[in-house]
């Protein structure tokens, strides 16, 4: 059977360069439409579009390649579960260059299983629970560093927080010179991760392949120190440099550099990304947001008004906090859809699906779909007072490359919500609606706002 194939959406005009494949790219987040402005959360509403006009999967040529869009549930679980063998991760080559070839997202098969282990190793339940007091101690410095009524970037100092985590999770202590050097390349390559792939010099796509090579002399010189100390840590790069396979051989230092920058890349925006939509809806909801300071006050008082530190047990006692922690998922959807690629010619449902063609399973429509979730463009968290119907609510991906960071990201929401809520009060400067792609979708402008710190007299927020 032959798939629907949709037409270009007329008067749609992009201007926001997304990779596709290999090294073609595509202008693919906004403007005007007929002349008007358009917000940039539209664009996710393309395949809305296509979905109306041509049913539940569909191909396209829209990314610049053949590619067979998917926006049911089953559709999703048959290309990353059930079938996940006849499809494999499949990035553009300019991307691979930027974070490494080796990194575990664009692995298949039995390495990739391999070294998922590896890597889900630092960051299962059972390790995680015992990081709770390390990662509120960077929470809470992070809080306080806000404090005092200036205008702060939301997302951005967001962003600072996630990757310290990462930092600490990777490295566990990392003395201060190298952690600055990691900041600063990382934040070069990510400025230039979604640009057009010039090598021109001065370039932002040059710059960041520059500061992908300095990544990994940074990387090299914290290894070979660890080699020479003898030293045998339980952080991930202990895992990697003391992994081998059934033939006794280890990593190499580049695989496990483009494993340690992989963990940045997933870790930081996706997870500072949500924070900064928590921030939004809590603040623009004093009802719920009031709600979710009776839950946390609660533990607070417990805990000595905050002198003693959270425990994991407690942060499986917010049941408030954990629904507007997946609404916020669920509504953001930070990652819309991700890349297959068909490793075999694959029916599904009398449909052909060439070998070689990109599959997508599209997360956002199936978030978005009001058969799943009644009203889905209102933020409502006591929709999951009753758990969500199986495949329609994937905010870590779903299968064998589901995110292995999920429980770890989550921890993070729990134990900035707590200090948030108890122990400062903010507003937001510019509180616009609509979404910016940067390049995952955040609130307009980074959510600029004002933090102060409480009096311990004073519980206003």
């Amino acid at each position: 059977m032959t798939l629907n194939q949709p037409i270009q959406v007329p008067g749609l005009l992009l201007n926001t360069w997304i990779p596709v494949d290999d090294n073609v790219i595509l202008n693919l987040d906004t403007s005007r439409r007929q002349g008007s402005s358009v917000c940039s959360e539209e664009v996710p509403e393309i395949f809305q579009f296509f979905v109306a006009g041509y049913g539940e999967i569909f191909k396209t040529n829209l990314l610049g390649c053949p590619s067979v869009m998917l926006t049911t549930p089953e559709a999703a679980r048959f290309v990353l579960v059930t079938h996940a063998h006849l499809f494999k991760p499949s990035y553009p080559k300019c991307k691979e260059q930027l974070i490494g070839p080796s990194a575990l997202f664009y692995q298949h098969g039995d390495h990739h299983t391999r070294l998922r282990k590896l890597v889900q190793g630092s960051l299962s339940l059972e390790t995680i629970r015992n990081l709770v007091s390390d990662i509120e101690t960077i929470a809470i410095s992070a809080l306080e560093s806000w404090s005092g009524g200036h205008i702060v970037n939301t997302y951005k100092e967001m962003k600072k927080f996630s990757f310290n985590i990462g930092i600490f999770i990777i490295f566990g202590c990392l003395d201060a010179k190298y952690a600055e050097e990691l900041k600063e390349n990382y934040s070069i390559l990510e400025k230039g991760y979604n640009s057009f792939p010039s090598f021109i010099p001065g370039t932002l796509y040059k710059n960041a392949v520059l500061a992908r090579k300095r990544l990994s002399q940074t990387l090299s010189e914290i290894i070979c120190q660890r080699k020479e100390k003898r030293l045998e840590e339980k952080d991930l790069l202990g895992r990697l440099m003391n992994a081998t396979d059934e033939k006794g051989d280890i990593l190499t230092e580049d695989q496990i550099s483009d494993n340690i920058i992989g963990v940045f890349f997933a870790a930081r925006d996706t997870t500072a990304s949500i924070l900064t939509w928590i921030f939004k809806y809590l603040h623009d909801d004093p009802t719920l947001l009031k709600a979710v300071k009776d839950e946390q006050e609660a533990i607070y008082e417990r805990n000595d008004k905050g002198s003693r530190p959270l425990t994991w047990a407690q942060t499986r006692e917010m049941p408030l906090t954990y629904k507007v922690i997946q609404e916020s998922m669920r509504m953001a959807t930070i990652i819309s859809f991700t890349f297959r690629e068909a490793v075999a010619d694959v029916e599904y449902q009398g449909y052909r699906i060439p070998k070689g063609w990109k599959v997508l399973p599209l997360f956002r429509s199936i978030h978005h779909n009001p058969e799943f979730f009644a009203d889905p463009k209102k933020f409502n968290p006591s929709r999951f007072e009753v758990a969500p119907k199986p495949n329609t609510f994937l905010p870590f991906g779903n299968g064998v490359h589901a995110c292995p960071g999920n429980e770890l990201a989550k921890l993070e929401m729990f134990i900035v919500v707590h200090h948030l809520v108890t122990k400062f009060r903010w507003e937001v400067v510019k509180s616009e609606s609509g979404i910016q792609n940067d390049p995952f979708p955040i609130p307009q402008h980074g959510l600029p706002a004002r933090f102060w710190k409480k009096s311990s007299s004073n519980n206003d927020n």
